[in-house]
């Protein structure tokens, strides 16, 4: 008796594709065996993987000497687009010094190109063969990715709207690929300006309704003041529901009332623990993440002038900020992160 197959699970989502693919690898293929040629390209491949798996990405598959990688399958997050920006800058950079490594030792170059688009797909559970995604918006990653010249990774223009305010691009005429009756948008990569995350789009229409969660924070607000007590309010919400938006608007209502000292914690990265900590200090006291140290150093002395334990508690801080050595032991990080917050 045979065992019943089980029902391939789809769903309709929006994701974003990134299209990596070699533009010389056929003429390399003509000089070099076909073993060597599968060494050399593995070692490309590995190094992409380990970037857009970084990034939160999956590798769908591998096409010959092409490889194609949704981001927001099967978790979707609320910036997929960026992180595969993200992912693409730094493929090409990881690629780049790759390259150097291979040209010394085989004396062969390979040329890389890239396309990112994002759009609404049908995403299966990749089962039996099952493609993960279909759908418009993973063709037009592939023709981009085809228009793109060697070194270049061009953008959609749905993900283009989406990151628009953390990269840094180049505009193009529009273009005409294959199967599209009308000419594409897209916009050249040329890097990310917000490499750790940071990245909110501009508001560009009025909030509507969320009346009650307003009402809600502002009354805990006043409490807090007038009871000269810590209130901790959590909203919870999917990706994408508009959390950020109502803390922005929330915010905004307060005027000059309150001093706000803000950090985030990232969704992944490296040497996290304390970042929305510090985010929460620099924003808190003033100091850019670009600040030179001796600058960022005065402005905390400042801060602090009227603590009688500055002196203590500065070296802790600078250490935590990074414009100063010798890390401090946990116990004594959270007294001085308290006694900056009370200075304040």
């Amino acid at each position: 008796m045979e065992a019943a197959t089980a029902p391939v699970s789809e769903t309709r989502k929006t994701v974003t594709i990134l299209f990596c693919d070699a533009t010389s690898s056929t003429a390399l293929g003509e000089r070099i065996d076909p073993e060597s040629l599968r060494g050399l390209m593995t070692r490309y491949f590995d190094a992409m993987r380990e970037v857009i798996e970084f990034h939160g990405g999956v590798v769908e598959k591998f096409i010959g000497d092409a490889v194609m990688a949704v981001f927001g399958v099967p978790v979707v997050h609320e910036d997929d687009a960026l992180r595969a920006c993200r992912a693409g800058v730094e493929i090409r950079t990881r690629l780049a010094g790759l390259e150097a490594q291979i040209h010394a030792e085989r004396g062969a170059t390979v040329e890389w190109r890239m396309g990112i688009n994002t759009g609404e797909v049908v995403a299966g559970d990749g089962v039996s063969s099952q493609r993960i995604v279909t759908g418009d918006a993973v063709n037009v990653a592939a023709r981009l990715e085809a228009a793109a010249a060697p070194g270049e990774i061009l953008l959609g223009a749905d993900t283009y709207a989406l990151v628009r305010a953390a990269v840094l691009t180049e505009a193009m005429e529009p273009l005409s690929l294959k199967g599209k009756a009308e000419p594409v948008p897209a916009w050249r990569l040329t890097g990310v300006s917000d490499a750790v995350g940071r990245h909110a789009r501009p508001s560009e229409a009025p909030l509507v309704g969320r009346r009650r969660p307003l009402r809600l924070m502002d009354d805990a607000f006043h409490e807090a003041v007038e009871e000269r007590i810590c209130h901790l309010f959590t909203i919870l919400g999917a990706a994408g529901v508009g959390k950020s938006r109502v803390v922005e608007e929330f915010i905004g209502s307060l005027g000059d009332q309150a001093q706000v000292a803000s950090g985030r914690c990232l969704a992944y990265g490296h040497g996290l623990t304390y970042w929305p900590v510090i985010e929460a200090i620099r924003d808190g006291i003033g100091i850019a993440e670009d600040a030179v140290p001796e600058a960022a150093a005065a402005r905390l002395r400042e801060v602090l002038a009227n603590e009688p334990e500055a002196d203590r508690v500065a070296p802790i801080i600078g250490a935590l900020l990074g414009i100063a050595e010798s890390p401090p032991a946990p116990d004594e990080m959270f007294w001085a992160i308290r006694k900056t917050f009370e200075a304040l």
